[in-house]
């Protein structure tokens, strides 16, 4: 009987080091795999192009946009969360949140995330598809390629090329609107008034997107994209990747010949030599000689075969998602495993999961004021005629709130302290006003009376309360005695 054998890998040792680029003619293609890519598509572009538009009331004094990046107030909106530059851990956090689910996404499903949601494959679907309407599929494209200029050849290009623009125009002015209030500032781009760097940044995002969407491809993926590469070196035999299932595909003949083979008792595989993978794969890749750098596990060449098996009455699934160990055991005669389960994935989750938790804690439990606290050098503590010890700080508050607050200071850990504000008349409780989104910086003075029991270093805890809210912060330092 004889066994299907793995289609062999040319050698890498005569393999040139860079190959000049061929032109790509991906064909269209209709299937579950593609469907999905069009939906993810809509729903991504949808998200980039409207969120700046979206409302998010705050209050007065606060911007209205639901996702602001205010860098002249120095600030983070994401609907209702606020996110000052001190804050910058939460940053820290999603990197780290974004870091564990692309290496999940590959635990599971290999290079998905490049398959479906990399805004270069998006992008460069979206480019393509306008190819497609103005030019046509694959052999028409290649047919006028090679028959050159015509006045209705150059008609096309040129209208391609313009929309491919305007694409790439808007992709860049709703970049830009992230930063400022979309409404506004697409009325300043539109009268000329908006800042020059808006217009800088617009040209570069626009021609960025034209080039390697419209005209680099497939190469930004195999030579510029640093993730396939770190990819290889994360997956592990489990992770599933479009999979030419080669125990079911060879040896491969013509549906007629093997129909011939079949009625003798002969093995005959299941793939007839039709090419439709290649001819749909975005980067020009043969799936059927296995796992390459090139394969972004799009999906595509699964409805493609998946169509023509169909056709010819044979099942489905010769490529599809799966692993060399399931096609081990299917030539072994055992079922076929699947472990989404296992140590990586679990520790990705819990990765996931921990820092997600710890971020929800942090940001339930923040509060909207700050206080910073820094002891004055020298002299580091004044003995006063009555006997009583005086230290001085310069102390910081921080008010996050978009209206006036009034704060109270006090001081805690040290016998009987008497806070005073310099400038400000004495009181019983020493109180003092913040501005909104401001910090305010005061230099106080705390006293021990004579006779308190101090050492030569004392811990102390200044207390800001806002006066309305209730809102608190702390900061300690400390009071130094003879």
């Amino acid at each position: 009987m004889n066994m299907p054998v793995k289609p062999p890998v040319a050698a890498l040792a005569d393999a040139p080091l860079y190959v000049a680029a061929k032109k790509n003619y991906p064909q269209s293609v209709h299937g579950r795999f593609r469907t999905v890519k069009w939906v993810l598509m809509a729903v991504f572009l949808g998200i980039y192009y409207l969120l700046p538009f979206v409302r998010w009331d705050r209050g007065p004094n606060s911007p209205s946009q639901a996702v602001l990046v205010d860098l002249p107030n120095r600030r983070f909106y994401f609907f209702f969360i606020e996110l000052w530059p001190q804050e910058v851990y939460y940053f820290t956090g999603l990197l780290v949140i974004a870091a564990m689910v692309l290496f999940l996404l590959n635990a599971v499903a290999g290079r998905v995330w490049c398959g479906y949601a990399c805004p270069q494959t998006v992008w460069t679907d979206l480019f393509y598809a306008v190819e497609r309407w103005i030019e046509g599929d694959r052999r028409e494209r290649m047919k006028k390629d090679k028959e050159g200029l015509t006045a209705r050849r150059v008609g096309e290009l040129t209208l391609k090329h313009s929309i491919w623009l305007i694409i790439a125009w808007w992709t860049g002015g709703a970049w830009v609107l992230y930063f400022a209030d979309a409404p506004t500032l697409v009325k300043e781009l539109a009268t000329f008034q908006a800042p020059m760097i808006a217009y800088a940044a617009i040209a570069t995002l626009t021609f960025t997107t034209y080039t390697l969407a419209g005209h680099m491809r497939e190469q930004v993926c195999i030579y510029m994209c640093p993730w396939p590469r770190i990819q290889a070196a994360l997956t592990d035999e489990w992770a599933l990747n479009v999979t030419y299932r080669y125990d079911r595909g060879e040896p491969r003949t013509s549906i007629k010949k093997a129909v011939e083979l079949r009625a003798i008792g002969e093995k005959a595989g299941d793939c007839v030599d039709c090419l439709q993978c290649v001819a749909v794969c975005p980067t020009g890749v043969d799936i059927r000689h296995g796992s390459q750098l090139g394969c972004i596990q799009c999906g595509l060449c699964i409805d493609a075969c998946d169509n023509v098996m169909s056709k010819i009455g044979r099942p489905t699934g010769l490529i599809a998602y799966d692993n060399d160990i399931n096609i081990g055991r299917r030539l072994a005669g055992e079922a076929p495993v699947y472990r989404f389960v296992r140590a990586r994935t679990v520790i990705y989750t819990g990765i996931i999961a921990l820092v997600g938790v710890v971020m929800l804690y942090a940001l339930s439990t923040r509060t909207l004021i700050d206080i910073n606290v820094l002891h004055d050098r020298n002299p580091l503590f004044v003995n006063l005629s009555d006997g009583s010890v005086r230290n001085a700080y310069t102390i910081r508050f921080l008010n996050k709130r978009s209206d006036l607050r009034t704060i109270e200071l006090s001081a805690s850990g040290v016998p009987i302290p008497v806070v005073h504000v310099i400038g400000e008349e004495p009181a019983s409780r020493t109180i003092v006003a913040v501005g909104p989104d401001q910090t305010r910086e005061v230099r106080v003075l705390v006293t021990v009376p004579p006779g308190a029991r101090i050492g030569a270093s004392n811990p102390i805890t200044f207390t800001a309360r806002d006066v309305d809210s209730g809102d608190t912060a702390t900061a300690t330092d400390h009071f130094f005695g003879p």
